[in-house]
């Protein structure tokens, strides 16, 4: 008996209907596990993890509450969650990213609970007063428990603007520190570590609230100085206060200011209720003590805003009325379901695999945490439209994310597209990379472009401004960007935009002399140029030829001499003069894999497989079909990667790297040959290898749930075609699933002989037979539909009709 009351017959699509009867009945947020992705191969360490965040949120919430922890190791430290499996816990904080790599950002506004601040703790000094913790973690939706060695226990919980800590006491002192200077730090040396660039904050006149602002700058995108206001309050009063401030003692590159001597002590006054920091000044914060006693809860309710003081409270008043956590708790597990877990229902019977139930709600979780949805909290310009931040990142969520919010949350993602036009409005650009309320680093090429073409192509207008949208994108591919200078990479701009654009306009491609990322650039740009033409085709018809054709870029460092393990033809950097470089060029590796190499990430022989808008001309270049399945066939066969893949790669040696965004769609590449039985089996094999219901579920960092939208576009049985109304049709892991798209259409998707495999045997879409292994956008994800497969243990050539589109096919004439 199913635990949903959908009947098992295949219903029209005008007869789809969700079932509210079923939402009601079962909290579907049990079956999410916050912890998957929070460790990597090495049990009880976050490297080669899913570096993600492990607290309280809302899905695209502005506070993300939860802990700060200590480096272990800096070798191995990914401190970018807050929370690590091994660090001593430093805070309690408001701000935080999830699943990114790089420098940490935020870890500010935090509060930590103590039993005692005699020496040796110096409040100056986080490590001086850091907590291990005892036990395990807890964790749900919308709840986060915690023992600390002082025998605090701690739980939270959070709203959109504010977040609630209750601290259980034992018997004796009772501290609470609220450290305005506090942020998560990055590993020593590290160029875009954080700084703390002043603040205020006072104790309110009734002795149980506190309030003030901290401004922060640098960071994961070396971003300029923002403010976060906040208030905060206590259950009780507490016995006495008292402010402080001090040296900065964290390491502040450019900005030191304490450059020799002992570690500062800090100065207590208890008779200031105010304290001030100003530009790159002390430390300052404030220690609330209540006396020793008897065992006590001490909860505390904070909230935040990037506009005031007096906003900050509203939001805690309004969003956290209640002092009881279970209140907050309650309240978020409602929003999580009703507005994600509610929209995608499967049977929960005792036939049902409740490991693809968890893998398929963990993941809905997970790429709900970022961006952030910061409307009416926008400090830089009031323009009226939606406002976005933590776009962490477009050159990793274009992938695949965005496509799923496309159908998913359609309010949402119609909000997303039109903060990203509002940012270029105001800000120059569209950013490839946000946080902060900054643009900040652009990996490959300007991705946001993608992102906009994916949406424009599949029908999205609503309140989208569609003729600033275009300009947006043609001012990406038309205008260089200021060379930024960042330590990074010197040679172009890290900030947004494509900084290689120059080559790229002069010679079709990015040239390795006088540019960095060479081979990952014009892989990069030429799908941008071709998202540019897909936009263009609507809006601005006189431009779409010289971007379709400037979208052909990558055949111009396709170099037919390059051999690597008996294949011939590879992505090959390309000097400015027009000569490829032959000295000891070899396509398994990308060196670095960094910012100053050929390709960043992925190896160029990756990177030869990315070209999602002209697989048509890719496969005549390989050598035809044939020659094409068989290379394909090389990038799954295990041991054949030499590169040093890094914490994104940890424990992957072939040479396809699902732990890489770049690599999503190649495993679904042999849909374009009609082989769409290996596209099953490849993608099943990877999913079924890396993604897992356990602490290292994911292979390498989350990246804003990235890695976690590759897995339920797997799940579905379907992958989106990025800048393309186009879905490839590969296998589903449930029977029967209905999925709310489109604000209230469904899409139903059954499979029978699911038990005898998972190979596809037949697919019809609405009621018809179908033979081709992809359909559009508009047969099923507009108004909703059914697709019906039949599975079986047979690798079956089913289909028949013509292989995917390659609207992008141009070929290029040799001069």
């Amino acid at each position: 008996m199913r635990s949903w009351s959908i009947p098992p017959a295949i219903l029209g699509p005008s007869l789809l209907l969700a079932s509210p009867a079923t939402t009601s009945q079962v909290d579907l947020s049990q079956y999410v596990n916050p912890f998957i992705g929070s460790e990597g191969p090495e049990a009880g360490t976050a490297f080669g993890g899913g570096d993600i965040f492990v607290g309280g949120a809302l899905p695209f919430g502005v506070a993300k509450v939860g802990l700060d922890t200590t480096a272990a190791n800096w070798t191995t430290a990914t401190l970018n969650g807050g929370w690590t499996p091994d660090g001593n816990v430093t805070g309690i904080s408001m701000m935080h990213e999830s699943g990114t790599g790089g420098s940490p950002k935020y870890g500010i506004v935090s509060q930590m609970p103590l039993t005692s601040v005699d020496q040796p703790v110096n409040v100056l000094d986080n490590l001086t007063y850091s907590q291990p913790r005892v036990g395990k973690d807890t964790a749900r939706v919308g709840y986060f428990k915690t023992h600390l060695g002082n025998d605090i226990t701690v739980e939270l919980s959070a709203s959109r603007h504010a977040g609630i800590m209750e601290y259980s006491f034992p018997k004796g002192e009772k501290h609470v520190l609220i450290d305005v200077s506090h942020y998560l730090p990055a590993s020593p040396g590290d160029a875009n570590c954080q700084t703390f660039a002043g603040g205020e904050i006072q104790i309110e006149a009734n002795g149980k609230a506190y309030s003030g602002y901290g401004t922060y700058a640098g960071g994961w995108n070396n971003g300029a100085p923002f403010t976060v206001y906040f208030y905060g309050e206590f259950s009780k009063a507490s016995d006495s206060s008292q402010t402080f401030s001090g040296a900065n003692t964290d390491p502040m590159p450019r900005s030191q200011n304490l450059a020799n001597g002992g570690m500062s002590e800090p100065t207590f006054k208890n008779t200031s209720r105010k304290v001030t920091s100003g530009p790159m000044n002390n430390r300052i914060g404030l220690l609330f003590s209540w006396n020793d006693g008897p065992a006590a809860h001490v909860t505390s309710r904070v909230g935040i805003s990037m506009i005031s003081v007096d906003r900050a409270r509203s939001y805690l008043q309004k969003e956290i009325p209640s002092w009881k956590l279970n209140d907050t708790v309650k309240l978020a597990v409602k929003e999580w379901n009703e507005n994600v877990f509610n929209k995608i229902q499967v049977p929960l019977d005792s036939s049902a695999n409740m490991t693809h139930v968890r893998l398929l709600y963990s993941s809905l979780y997970f790429i709900h945490l970022m961006p952030s949805d910061r409307t009416g909290e926008n400090p830089l310009w009031d323009s009226g439209e939606p406002y976005w931040d933590d776009f962490y990142t477009m050159w990793d969520i274009f992938r695949c994310t965005v496509s799923f919010y496309h159908i998913f949350q359609p309010k949402y993602y119609e909000s997303m597209i039109r903060g990203l036009i509002d940012i270029w409005k105001h800000s120059g650009y569209m950013p490839d990379g946000r946080s902060g309320n900054w643009n900040g680093l652009v990996q490959g090429g300007s991705d946001a472009d993608n992102v906009l073409a994916d949406a424009y192509v599949k029908g999205l207008r609503g309140a989208i401004n569609w003729t600033e949208g275009y300009a947006a994108m043609k001012k990406d591919a038309e205008v260089t960007p200021y060379n930024t200078f960042d330590p990074t990479d010197f040679s172009a701009s890290t900030k947004e935009g494509r900084g290689a654009l120059d080559d790229w306009k002069e010679l079709g491609y990015v040239s390795q002399d006088r540019n960095t990322r060479c081979i990952s650039r014009t892989v990069e740009y030429s799908l941008n140029d071709f998202a540019v033409s897909q936009v263009a085709a609507g809006e601005m018809p006189s431009d779409q030829e010289k971007y379709l054709n400037r979208s052909a870029g990558w055949q111009n460092i396709w170099n037919t001499n390059v051999n690597s393990l008996g294949f011939d033809g590879f992505m090959a950097p390309r000097f400015s003069n027009g000569s490829f470089n032959n000295s000891g060029y070899d396509p398994l590796y990308c060196y670095g894999c960094e910012w100053e190499d050929y390709t960043y990430e992925g190896t160029p022989w990756e990177y030869s497989f990315v070209i999602p808008h002209d697989v048509k001309t890719l496969i005549e270049f390989m050598g035809g079909a044939k020659t094409f399945e068989s290379r394909l066939d090389l990038m799954f066969k295990a041991n054949m990667s030499v590169q040093d893949l890094g914490a994104n790669g940890a424990g992957i040696t072939t040479l396809m790297n699902i732990g890489n965004e770049p690599d999503f769609a190649t495993p679904y590449l042999y849909n374009y040959i009609n082989k769409q039985a290996k596209s099953v089996n490849q993608s099943r094999s990877l999913a079924t290898q890396y993604f897992k219901d356990t602490a290292y579920g994911i292979p390498g960092n989350s990246d804003a749930g990235a890695m976690n939208s590759w897995l339920l576009w797997q799940i579905l049985g379907i992958y989106p075609i990025v800048t393309q109304p186009v879905y490839l049709l590969s296998s589903p892991w449930f029977p029967d699933l209905n999925m709310t798209i489109n604000g209230d259409k469904t899409l139903r998707i059954t499979a029978s002989g699911m038990d005898d495999g998972y190979y596809v045997q037949s697919v019809k879409i609405n009621g018809k037979d179908w033979k081709k292994n992809w359909f559009e956008h508009k047969d099923v994800m507009t108004n909703g539909g059914t697709i019906q497969f039949e599975l079986g243990a047979e690798a079956k050539a089913w289909e028949t009709g013509e292989v995917p589109p390659s609207p992008g096919h141009v070929q290029l004439s040799k001069g």
